[in-house]
């Protein structure tokens, strides 16, 4: 069964095409971050519309690159939330028109449902990603704890079989990925944050004082305190960027790593899967694998930043459970897992 899968819920436009809900025949990604590098940060509005000058193009690439017409298409998945509104509209109304006029099947998918899917696609050949596949890609065991990190979203949610999904934590105000942009801004670091944080910490040590909030009797993530003093420390003293860069890295990872394994052996879960543009740095996904000892899935770093396989792999398992969406799919912006 072969999905394709349109992803549009921020500044990437991308498309694939997976077959049985793991093998990854083709996955296309076309990236802003060049344009949105000038202001910083993105803008939504300049967003949506680099979305409607790429998408189709960059559908047409995914099926030519999957050698696949429109007759060995089973069905389209398409995130509808959360995300960027105007984003959004781009991707679910050219997923509507394409199943209008073939006739297929489309499903809504939820973008934090499809980060966590992306633990189901298995290994390309060419993979060059030792860490990941030799945890066994695709080798799911229910219940499992999965820490879902972005720019947007720091989520522990308690997986209980395919659909099934309990939301166990949240951030109380910065998400992990925001923290580290913050900080890259703090420190002069450049966009995007988080990869420069962790490139910058490469040479640095972690030798800064910094707070972290564990929030004890609580699930829970908090990471503006955080920023707020590396922030009044840059201001008031001088401080080494690389220096500052690995303490607040390593600060990040403190807490991500210990909340999430305290919780995994609480509720005795079988595996812990990391997912979401976060759990990409390196850092922190080998603190995960020397730390825990509970089994940790962790997608490569191009599976883990937004991409469409995920989506289509996800997709593949609504249609699996007669999950199809109507014409009527609306974007939700404010879209919530569990």
């Amino acid at each position: 069964m072969k999905i394709l899968g349109i992803e549009t819920s921020c500044d990437e436009t991308a498309a694939a095409v997976v077959a049985d809900g793991s093998k990854i025949i083709s996955n296309i990604i076309a990236s802003q971050i060049d344009i949105h590098a000038r202001y910083g940060g993105i803008v939504p509005e300049i967003a949506s519309r680099q979305h409607l000058l790429t998408i189709i193009p960059v559908v047409q690439k995914a099926m030519s690159e999957a050698n696949a017409g429109w007759q060995d298409i089973d069905g389209i998945a398409i995130t509808y939330g959360p995300g960027l509104a105007g984003s959004l509209l781009v991707g679910v109304n050219v997923a509507k028109a394409i199943a209008l006029a073939t006739g297929l099947p489309i499903t809504g998918v939820n973008h934090l449902e499809g980060h966590i899917y992306a633990n189901w696609l298995s290994s390309p050949s060419n993979c060059s990603c030792p860490i990941h596949w030799a945890n066994g890609a695709g080798k799911v065991r229910f219940p499992c704890l999965c820490l879902i990190i972005s720019g947007g979203h720091s989520d522990l949610i308690v997986m209980k079989g395919h659909g099934q999904f309990e939301k166990l934590g949240r951030t109380r105000d910065d998400a992990a990925g925001e923290a580290f942009d913050k900080a890259a801004r703090i420190l002069g670091l450049g966009y995007p944050g988080g990869p420069a944080v962790e490139q910058a910490a490469t040479t640095g040590t972690p030798c800064i004082p910094l707070p972290r909030a564990w929030l004890k009797g609580s699930h829970d993530f908090s990471f503006s305190g955080l920023k707020t003093a590396l922030w009044h420390l840059a201001q008031k003293e001088q401080i080494s960027a690389t220096d500052a860069a690995a303490s607040f890295q390593l600060a990040v990872v403190d807490v991500l790593v210990g909340k999430t394994i305290e919780a995994a052996k609480e509720l005795q879960v079988k595996q812990i899967l990391l997912s979401g543009g976060v759990a990409s740095n390196k850092f922190l996904t080998e603190r995960f694998l020397n730390s825990s000892p509970i089994p940790v899935l962790i997608p490569p770093p191009d599976l883990c930043t937004d991409n469409a396989a995920m989506v289509a792999a996800c997709g593949y398992y609504h249609f699996q459970a007669g999950n199809a969406s109507s014409y009527d799919l609306d974007v939700v912006p404010s879209l919530s897992l569990g």
